[in-house]
């Protein structure tokens, strides 16, 4: 008979709740960023997405050029 009631699960919303007051004491334990640093983080992030994309458009450009040089002939 016991081995019958340790496999038994639990309700949905008994589980339902442990998740989530185990979720909110994990969120607790996290180490979260300043303001400043999300800022700092985020222009970094969009200055090397621009220079990315300039290289891009740039290597695009030349090699469409190039094609059609070649294309010409």
């Amino acid at each position: 008979m016991a081995a019958q009631t340790k496999g038994k699960k639990r309700g949905f919303f008994k589980r339902l709740g442990s998740f989530f007051v185990k979720s909110w004491s994990e969120l607790k334990k996290v180490s979260w960023p300043t303001f400043r640093t999300v800022v700092k983080n985020t222009i970094i992030v969009l200055l090397v997405v621009v220079a990315f994309s300039v290289i891009v458009f740039g290597l695009d450009s030349l090699f469409g050029f190039l094609l059609s040089l070649v294309s010409k002939a």
